[in-house]
């Protein structure tokens, strides 16, 4: 837990070349805006919730929700969120909801 948050790190394995990385599940959208905002200060924006700190450590910023869209069995459903996402930068929640309840 960092500053009330809780993350995960993650290790690419012996073949992946050594890269610190920390996941974060966010429940809100000002949870995901105020992370993403003091992370990338000096740091570097990538894409799909993926950002490097000012320090070069990779942190993916996604939203709890994300995760139950990605789960649901109507594959038509997920692939609207999936394409959503993977025109983000830093997630949006509203979209991915949008995406997700288009008829």
């Amino acid at each position: 837990e960092l500053d009330g948050v809780e993350f995960m790190a993650l290790n690419g394995g012996s073949e992946a070349q050594y890269q610190s990385a920390f996941y974060v599940d966010c429940e809100t959208q000002e949870e995901i805006d105020r992370l993403w905002d003091r992370l990338s200060e000096g740091g570097e924006p990538s894409v799909c919730g993926w950002l490097k700190d000012r320090f070069g450590v990779s942190w993916n910023i996604v939203p709890s929700v994300f995760g139950e869209l990605m789960s649901d069995e109507d594959d038509e459903k997920t692939n609207r969120v999936m394409q959503a996402m993977l025109g983000m930068t830093k997630f949006d929640i509203a979209a991915l909801l949008r995406a997700y309840e288009q008829p």
